[in-house]
């Protein structure tokens, strides 16, 4: 079947909208009619060729993507034609060790793309293409292993839903599962874009006292205040860490997370810690990245950790934080600040680069 789909050939080179084909769903395969898909940092990292993704054929990259069910293979049990569903990165096999604890955003199964002797999900007048995380949303479909896949209600608006399927589940559940926040702690937010924002929500969510939101742009941090920040900082203007300590009375904040991937701001994160405070990684930074830190700049008995897609087990997570939405705790209207077409894939990511939005979310017919 024959679909428009943006093309990653190069890094720093614009994506092409061309003609490409998808195959048809087989044995736990779902084909989705994309319907929306959020523009993520992540794909911007491949793009400006810092990823870690294999450039050995042009890809199709995206991974925020919400759609309906347009046909499913003949082993699929959970899902119908008609469903609407959301798409996540974190597709699991269910019986691996880290599935069976209870951890599928960790899974290390691996069942969710096709093998490489097989026939390949995407392709280009018989050349194959790559399929970016198992997804690649910035197409007209989606053809996704159902374990990649949520059933979600069909009166969610699918352009706020598809936020969920990645940033807000990486920054929310950050807060509420990976970080170990407790009601009437104190926190501190570095970088507040899509994923800095909705940490801020996650911590709101979860009944942090205070929340300051550290970013270099004043409409970021407009944003993050209206969303839920007590307090800002803008670290252009600022030393943030003097600034964190400073609005805690001297203290420091009791988790500090880092949501953008910048060694820098990892560290000042650190450095605004509290006695046993908490520093959480979200952001992905570089390969190559080194984090270093004078050894008396912290506190005492504080922790430095990692958070992989907001320790999600989105099969539970995702209908819940839409429920938040419904019921008007988690706001994502706010966070879509521009809407486009698939064309409008390489203007998206200029405004990211230019911090000029917090989410650009494509639609589709």
């Amino acid at each position: 079947m024959e679909m428009k789909a943006a093309i990653f050939r190069k890094p720093h080179e614009p994506l092409t909208i061309e003609s490409v084909e998808i195959d048809k769903p087989s044995g736990r395969e779902v084909l989705v009619r994309t319907a929306a898909t959020g523009v993520c940092h992540s794909d911007l990292h491949v793009v400006d060729g810092q990823g870690r993704w294999p450039l050995d054929r042009p890809i199709v990259l995206g991974h925020e993507g919400a759609g309906v069910v347009e046909a499913v293979g003949a082993d699929v049990t959970t899902l119908r034609p008609g469903d609407h569903v959301v798409a996540c990165l974190s597709g699991f096999c269910g019986s691996c060790a880290q599935c069976l604890a209870g951890h599928p955003n960790l899974c290390v199964g691996g069942l969710v793309t096709r093998p490489d002797a097989a026939p390949p999900r995407l392709s280009q007048q018989g050349e194959p293409l790559r399929q970016f995380i198992g997804i690649s949303s910035y197409a007209e479909r989606m053809l996704l292993h159902e374990n990649s896949v949520v059933k979600i209600d069909p009166a969610l608006p699918l352009d706020r839903a598809a936020l969920v399927g990645c940033g807000v589940l990486t920054g929310v559940g950050a807060a509420l599962r990976t970080s170990g926040l407790q009601a009437g702690q104190t926190v501190a937010v570095f970088g507040c874009g899509g994923v800095g924002l909705a940490i801020v929500q996650g911590a709101r969510i979860g009944g942090a006292r205070q929340i300051i939101g550290v970013d270099v742009f004043d409409g970021k941090l407009e944003m993050a205040q209206r969303v839920g920040a007590t307090h800002v900082v803008n670290s252009a203007n600022d030393d943030p860490v003097t600034a964190v300590r400073a609005l805690t009375g001297g203290a420091g904040v009791d988790h500090a997370f880092e949501a953008v991937g910048n060694a820098r701001l990892v560290r000042q994160a650190i450095e605004s810690l509290a006695i046993r405070g908490t520093a959480t990684i979200v952001g992905v930074l570089p390969p190559d990245a080194t984090i270093e830190f004078p050894w008396m700049a912290i506190r005492p008995e504080c922790r430095v950790q990692t958070s992989r897609m907001g320790s999600n087990r989105f099969r539970l997570d995702i209908p819940l934080y839409l429920e938040f939405y419904r019921q008007g705790r988690l706001l994502l209207d706010e966070m879509v600040t521009r809407r486009g077409r698939l064309e409008d894939i390489n203007e998206a990511f200029r405004a990211m680069k230019a911090g000029e939005v917090a989410r650009t979310v494509l639609l589709f017919n």
